[in-house]
């Protein structure tokens, strides 16, 4: 791919990266906020994602009919998410559409913050959160992800509670934007077909009177946890299993391995858990994946079974991590290196699929790294490197939490 790297920065501290690509026929491109639960006081968990819907209610120029009125006369797919770590406002459109959009973009991330406004969408995240409530893996994950990391704001959960977002007022969450939405702490990404010299000046003309507020972030070490719990929910169909383990972070170069440690214990219908699980029937999902974070990281484990058969799977799923580095081949290897390949190819064949990498990676790791020598990073991996891995970061889950009908 004929691929070249931007890179510029304004006099507040914003940044401007883009991965130009003059054969693209789109334009994808967005802000990406280093800001998400993890940055939050425990009383106001859930803020940085109120704070993004907040953002399509409307600025000083435009209510929250004409952000969307005005996006959709662009043809833009545009969307937004929040995190445990960023929170990213982006779009994707043709290359002569992208100016309007950026100006559209910047300015919906400078908010009117109307009470009405948040007094209307508070009810509307009450009902998310209450929507989540009733997906049964979604309550098991979160209730095994806050004993994983204790006291660590990694443990926050991203839409908060029914009782922090009750509490929380609109001057909590100006204070909040006015902290972390600041210019220094902020990545504007774009990739695809552009001029990046039109893009600078653009971003300049739009954002150059941000201000810059010097946030920090908590990276202290989570504190080691063994939990082992049993949840019941009312009318639960089927039982749950899920294991979290320690893993490295984004910063690590163990990440590499791990990734592939990880997809060859539960990726695919490849994999150890699929053989051992659900080809033979005894579970229905069999999974393994690897989230890494910055300074922290974990291995999560998870499988979906009958309700007599929870024991059985347990001590199967134990028996396939507890071995994982004495069974590994090379074709193991191969089959995940491949599969990773081939993923990481399809997502970059888009421009969203590549700005999403190149933003979260310079987030995470202040750095820019082609995907050409991700793969070469990746193909360099060896079985013995994915035995090192597995001692290292032993898949032994530290926490366990299992569910089955009250």
């Amino acid at each position: 791919m004929s691929v070249t790297f931007h890179h510029a920065e304004l006099e507040n501290g914003l940044v401007i990266i883009g991965e130009q690509d003059p054969t693209a026929h789109t334009t994808a491109g967005g802000f990406w906020v280093s800001t998400g639960a993890r940055d939050e006081r425990p009383e106001l968990m859930g803020i940085s994602h109120f704070l993004e819907h907040m953002m399509f209610k409307g600025t000083d120029k435009r209510s929250a009919e004409d952000v969307n009125r005005d996006f959709d006369a662009l043809g833009a797919v545009n969307n937004a998410f929040t995190s445990s770590e960023m929170t990213a406002y982006w779009a994707h459109v043709l290359p002569e559409k992208m100016d309007d959009t950026i100006e559209i973009l910047a300015d919906i991330l400078r908010p009117s913050l109307r009470q009405d406004d948040f007094t209307s969408e508070k009810k509307v995240i009450l009902e998310e959160i209450a929507m989540y409530d009733d997906q049964p893996f979604w309550v098991i994950y979160e209730h095994a992800m806050e004993r994983f990391y204790g006291d660590h704001p990694l443990g926050h959960r991203v839409l908060g509670t029914k009782q922090t977002v009750g509490d929380m007022t609109r001057d909590q969450l100006a204070e909040y934007f006015t902290c972390r939405y600041s210019s220094d702490n902020t990545v504007f990404a774009i990739a695809g077909a552009f001029d990046f010299d039109q893009i600078v000046e653009r971003i300049s003309r739009e954002c150059s009177s941000w201000i810059p507020s010097s946030p920090t972030r908590e990276r202290a070490s989570r504190r080691m946890i063994q939990d082992d719990s049993d949840m019941t929910i009312p009318d639960l169909g089927q039982a749950y299993l899920v294991m979290l383990a320690d893993a490295p972070g984004v910063e690590s170069d163990d990440r590499y391995a791990a990734s592939l440690l990880s997809h060859t214990l539960g990726g695919d219908e490849t994999s150890h858990l699929y053989w051992s699980l659900v080809e033979t029937g005894l579970a229905e999902e069999a999974q393994c994946s690897y989230d890494p974070r910055d300074h922290a990281g974990e291995f999560a484990t998870f499988a979906v079974c009958g309700h007599d058969a929870l024991e059985v799977v347990e001590s199967k799923v134990r028996d396939e991590i507890s071995n994982i580095a004495d069974r590994l081949v090379q074709d193991d290897l191969d089959r995940a290196r491949a599969r990773t390949a081939t993923a990481a190819v399809i997502s970059a064949e888009r421009p969203m699929g590549r700005v999403n990498r190149l933003a979260s990676g310079w987030l995470r790791r202040g750095t820019y790294v082609p995907i050409e020598e991700e793969m070469r990073r990746i193909d360099a991996i060896t079985i013995e490197d994915l035995r090192a891995c597995a001692m290292k970061y032993p898949l032994e889950p530290s926490v366990v939490t299992r569910a089955r009908p009250s």
